[in-house]
């Protein structure tokens, strides 16, 4: 064994339970490619200030769970604790939304990293697929994107998750519905952090889960009824654009999501099957945050999905995937001889498209045969010197047991067919 330990509150992904992360990622990216919304890729590191302006120095992610060091050439760099800021970052950088084709669809997949409290469903290092629509300001675009997760959840054979919306204004609305409840919750018994965060950006004390704080909240103005009349009738679109899809929603007037860019639509996926960490996802409108970034007005809208949590999320509805198999053939060579031979079969079953794997290391044909069958293959390829006396190899079925030859010229058509057959 060895003396060192992943690190606290990160995990590794290994073989077999990997292939349903893998499977996770490629269900939530299928909706969003057929969308029309490209890859994108950004370093797991930016500059402090980057997160600090676009995620919000009052939020607890920047002041308290960002991982933030100096370089030896004395930059301020941070691994990043969510990539939307990184995202739109690279989309300036490059002029994309000088392209005359707005908005900007793009989707990233990726690790992201938080000094958290480690507990199940909550991790400090963690994966998320996400998608952005950077500048068009649009009700049906909001729709779009909650529909593209919807479809993916749906695609994995997720039932429980229920979808929570809300409406955050805007410049003109916001502040007006700000200073009602910082008036509010100052009258609140809150210890002083909270009481600091009142000043600083009291919506966050909404989403505080202390039982202490959250009985306080009872009767606090809610933003749906300080709407100014162009976000009513936004928020409004976006739920007809919903229902009008199918799509089943839940108005939540007390939804803030922990990050400061938000404006009008937000919105949050929730599964009780996990606990107290229950949101698998979220997102919403950040109309602002270019400006913030120091580039052009770009109204934009996005979500970011936990891989992790969407994996639990599976094992509460004990919903089993369907996975590809990792191998199809196991090449089992007894001799020197058979080993060049079946080596050559395996390249070529590869190059053909076919899953294949080898019994490397001279192992015996019993040994070679149960790792044939811990591999999930559905056939084994067997040769030895005898059988490449006659030019022929054993296929044998490993459901079946049965066992047949096959001409060592005909190896890799015959393979295909049978595994044609088998479906």
């Amino acid at each position: 064994m060895s003396t060192f330990k992943a690190p606290k509150g990160t995990y590794d992904l290994l073989p077999p339970d990997s292939a349903r992360f893998l499977a996770v990622r490629e269900a939530i990216a299928t909706p969003l490619r057929n969308a029309g919304y490209g890859y994108i890729e950004t370093p797991g590191f930016e500059s402090v200030e980057l997160f600090a302006r676009g995620v919000g120095e009052s939020t607890d992610i920047v002041s308290k769970e960002m991982y933030s060091f100096t370089t030896k050439g004395g930059d301020q760099l941070a691994l990043r604790p969510e990539s939307t800021a990184s995202v739109l970052r690279a989309v300036l950088e490059a002029n994309l939304h000088k392209s005359g084709n707005l908005p900007v669809k793009v989707w990233y997949s990726g690790s992201q990293y938080r000094y958290e409290r480690p507990q199940k469903g909550r991790y400090r290092h963690f994966s998320q697929v996400g998608a952005e629509a950077i500048g068009a300001e649009d009700p049906a675009l909001d729709a779009e994107l909650i529909i593209l997760a919807d479809q993916a959840y749906r695609s994995l054979g997720l039932t429980g998750h229920r979808i929570l919306l809300n409406s955050l204004g805007d410049r003109t609305c916001r502040p007006v519905y700000r200073a009602a409840l910082q008036e509010f919750l100052r009258g609140l018994d809150l210890d002083e952090e909270t009481r600091r965060r009142i000043e600083l950006n009291p919506l966050r004390v909404l989403d505080d889960k202390r039982d202490e704080v959250r009985k306080q909240l009872v009767g606090a103005p809610l933003m749906p009824d300080h709407l100014c009349e162009a976000c009513k009738a936004y928020h409004e679109q976006v739920r007809e654009l919903l229902t009008a899809a199918g799509v089943r929603f839940e108005d939540d007037p007390k939804l803030v999501r922990g990050l400061d860019y938000y404006t009008r639509t937000t919105f949050e996926f929730v599964h009780d099957g996990l606990g107290s960490q229950s949101a698998v996802g979220g997102g919403g409108r950040y109309d602002g945050l270019s400006e913030m970034l120091g580039g052009p007005a770009l109204p934009s809208v996005g979500w970011a999905l936990g891989v992790d949590r969407t994996v639990l999320a599976l094992e509460a509805e004990g919903v089993r995937l369907e996975l590809p198999a990792t191998t199809s053939v196991y090449a089992v060579p007894l001799g020197d001889e058979a080993r060049g031979v079946l080596f050559a079969a395996v390249t070529a079953l590869r190059e053909a498209g076919v899953a294949t794997d080898f019994a490397f290391g001279g192992r015996g044909l019993k040994g070679a045969m149960k790792s044939a069958n811990r591999s999930g293959a559905r056939l084994a390829l067997i040769a030895g010197e005898r059988d490449l006396a006659e030019g022929k190899a054993q296929l044998k079925d490993l459901e079946s047991g049965e066992q047949t030859e096959v001409p060592v010229a005909e190896i890799v058509p015959e393979i295909q067919r049978r595994l044609a057959a088998q479906g």
